[in-house]
């Protein structure tokens, strides 16, 4: 193969995995006989991970480098990969080596085949919990019914074509959903399976709060059904309020009873007003945040060429 391969990897606090990664799928991707270029994106990290970078890029001048002024976010920080890729083909993966390079090979033989997004999907989830192995499945399920794109496999281990890469960097969206908008995309795709590696240092930078935190701006980015929240609530109180009504003509009065239940019924209703004040408020944040016309994120320094 004589077309260029980019390597994109996002790194937040991966200073004990940076150089080791560098070295794995350079070697890898050299066994194979593929010219690459690998593009670590420093998300802002506390630790000594750009200085690790910066000696992988002593090691190998293969191996480029872009650091945030702050943390922005891994679809930010796989973007800001993206828009500094010059290969004919752009490869996303982890940098605690959880996707594993040695897949590498098989997406890039596929791509010449003429796939033009080639997805690594889990054949095995390594050692997650059964409760994360539960949410990752519900939100997936969720997220695919609601945006009505199939994300049920995905994850962020990705082989793009560079018409992709363009297509992604073109699209308009301040707040970026990687997985959700390679499904948008389209183009000729293709699966390959992969056993999820197990980290050899550092530990998981997501937190059960941060998950939670990417699940509503992920499901917001693709679909406004939680808004039609307002009308589904006002639908079953105005419900409540008729059968009350009917239950209270036909019971007769008695002036504790409906008074307990009326006053919770209003507790629940405001509870539900609120709930969907919030979720209107979500989705005008977003509308403002997107009309400010700030950048997605901001380089403080690069190195390589």
């Amino acid at each position: 193969m004589d077309k260029l391969l980019s390597a994109v990897i996002p790194a937040f606090n991966e200073e004990a995995m940076v150089e080791k990664t560098a070295v794995t799928v350079a070697g890898v991707l050299r066994d194979a006989g593929i010219p690459y270029e690998l593009i670590f994106v420093d998300d802002g990290s506390r630790d000594g991970t750009w200085e690790a970078i910066l000696r992988a890029h002593e090691a190998d001048k293969h191996v480029r480098g872009v650091s945030f002024s702050r943390n922005f976010g891994k679809d930010r920080a796989i973007f800001a990969g993206l828009s500094r890729a010059k290969g004919d083909c752009a490869a996303v993966l982890d940098c605690d080596l959880q996707h594993p390079p040695q897949v590498l090979p098989t997406m890039t033989a596929l791509w010449e085949q003429g796939f033009e997004l080639v997805e690594g999907v889990k054949r095995d989830r390594g050692e997650e919990s059964g409760f994360h192995r539960l949410c990752a499945g519900a939100f997936y399920a969720v997220i695919s019914k609601l945006a009505k794109l199939d994300m049920k496999r995905s994850s962020d281990f990705k082989l793009l074509d560079r018409k992709v890469v363009d297509t992604l960097l073109a699209l308009p969206e301040e707040d970026v959903f990687f997985r959700g908008l390679t499904a948008f995309v389209g183009f000729k795709k293709t699966e390959v399976e992969f056993d999820v590696a197990e980290r050899t240092a550092g530990q998981s930078k997501w937190s059960f709060r941060s998950l939670a935190r990417y699940a509503v701006s992920s499901v917001t980015a693709f679909s406004a059904a939680p808004m039609q929240l307002a009308m589904i609530f006002g639908a079953l109180f105005a419900l409540i309020a008729v059968v009350t009504g009917i239950l209270y003509a036909i019971v007769g009065y008695d002036a504790s009873g409906w008074l307990v239940f009326l006053g919770v019924t209003a507790l629940l209703a405001l509870a539900c007003v609120l709930l969907c004040l919030g979720v209107m408020g979500y989705y005008l944040g977003r509308l403002f945040r997107q009309s400010m016309g700030r950048p997605r994120y901001i380089i403080a320094r690069e190195c390589g060429e």
